[in-house]
């Protein structure tokens, strides 16, 4: 009785996010009880592998004993207070750390709780910025096309997909967009109009809710020059990149550069609890000092900044990185995911394929010239034969996107892959 009852109080009281309702309404929903490793059990008994990473957020698996004793000690003291006008341990130890393994010259950490709000905190403070620093004309930004940085306003304001903010279009900030990887387009724009912007905002290396688009090696390094040249600030979203997902700790590191904002979320606290972080440069920072009443403070923040759970399994997390040697099992499956997914270059129904570190998109096609027409749910499709052989993935589109937690082994991604292979093979061949 009790899961009859959840699935009818789904329908009836719960708004999902990303979805339509109406198709929603149709699907058996999958219910999650419980989750063990890289492993999600639902209330029935079944098992699904967890394809990503609970929406690209978990690190080491569901469930972590060492997380979880670090969440159960700081409860134990206290689970939140303010961070206006107070300050406690685990925020002030995890921004040291945040700073100590940040690219060089980010000093200063900013506390809020999602990527699309780590964001914000960036374009207002580039904004805020330029105003104090005695510029007041630089307001505009310059972002990429088919870039996301998350759904509040400002955000969506940089943003370059169609699809999510054409229609919310007449609420957003006007602003300039370059096609990512153009190296003379955005160097003529900054060239024409560097007096006009505040900042350029990117995902580096990857655009990931756009289907995980690659940018060309060395561009990332060049739009660092050109801002640098121009004195136009950079803010690098690794929301979905940060935290070892490409290899390195940062995906800017593949390329050197060090931002003069770093926004980062999800794998930050191993995807237990909401939380995200603003890095800027001691610059930036000292701009905003002076007198209460010449109102230079940054009016920005939120009820539950810097909660303190958060940021203890934030901090549990992190020191969990170099004694299990994170990175070097996340270089070891990235060669792996390399050759397995290769085996689907040639097969007449993938497009083509993408990946950097642990991140991979699947592109499908009716052929190497025309798309499927949305209403067939190809990747929704393929998503569902998976599930039927235990695993769960969330498509972007007739894109199929591998996440997997960053601590997956080499026999649990073979098995990943194999479903992943199967399923294609399954939708595909019934055409």
């Amino acid at each position: 009785m009790l899961l009859t009852d959840l699935k009818k109080w789904d329908q009836q009281f719960v708004w999902h996010p990303f979805t339509q309702q109406a198709e929603w309404a149709g699907r058996d929903p999958i219910i999650i009880e419980s989750g063990k490793g890289v492993w999600l059990k639902d209330i029935q008994g079944r098992k699904f592998m967890d394809g990503n990473s609970s929406l690209w957020v978990n690190v080491w698996g569901h469930n972590h004993p060492v997380l979880n004793q670090a969440i159960k000690k700081q409860l134990s003291k206290i689970a939140h207070c303010t961070y206006l006008g107070l300050t406690h341990e685990p925020a002030i130890r995890l921004a040291k750390k945040l700073i100590e393994i940040a690219p060089k010259g980010l000093t200063r950490v900013f506390y809020s709780d999602n990527g699309s709000t780590a964001v914000e905190v960036a374009l207002k403070m580039a904004y805020q910025y330029w105003q104090l620093a005695g510029h007041p004309a630089k307001t505009k930004f310059v972002s990429m096309k088919e870039g996301y940085h998350g759904d509040t306003l400002g955000s969506v304001s940089v943003g370059g997909m169609a699809l999510f903010h054409q229609r919310f279009k007449k609420l957003l900030f006007k602003g300039w967009q370059v096609t990512p990887g153009d190296y003379d387009e955005i160097e003529a724009l900054l060239k024409k109009n560097h007096r006009q912007m505040a900042a350029v905002v990117m995902e580096p290396l990857v655009q990931g809710a756009a289907g995980m688009l690659l940018m060309p090696r060395g561009y990332l390094a060049h739009v660092a020059k050109l801002c640098k040249k121009y004195q136009v600030l950079l803010i690098l979203d690794e929301v979905a990149t940060g935290f070892g997902r490409t290899g390195r700790m940062f995906a800017g590191e593949h390329e050197g550069v060090s931002p003069d904002f770093l926004c980062v979320a999800k794998s930050i606290t191993g995807g237990y609890l909401p939380l995200a972080a603003t890095l800027a440069k001691e610059r930036i920072y000292r701009a905003f000092l002076g007198r209460y009443d010449e109102f230079k403070a940054f009016f920005h923040g939120h009820t539950y900044t810097a909660n303190p759970l958060a940021c203890a399994v934030a901090l549990a997390n992190l020191d969990l990185y170099k004694k299990e040697d994170l990175l070097g099992n996340v270089r070891s499956r990235t060669r792996q995911m390399s050759k397995s997914i290769r085996r689907l270059i040639g097969h007449p129904h993938v497009k083509e394929v993408r990946q950097m570190g642990l991140m991979a998109g699947i592109g499908l096609s009716r052929d190497k010239f025309a798309d499927y027409p949305p209403g067939w749910r190809m990747g929704l499709k393929v998503c569902d034969a998976a599930i039927k052989r235990g695993v769960w993935l969330r498509p972007l589109g007739d894109v199929i996107v591998l996440m997997p937690p960053l601590a997956i082994t080499a026999k649990e991604l073979a098995f990943l892959f194999q479903v992943v292979q199967e399923s294609i093979e399954e939708v595909t061949g019934k055409l």
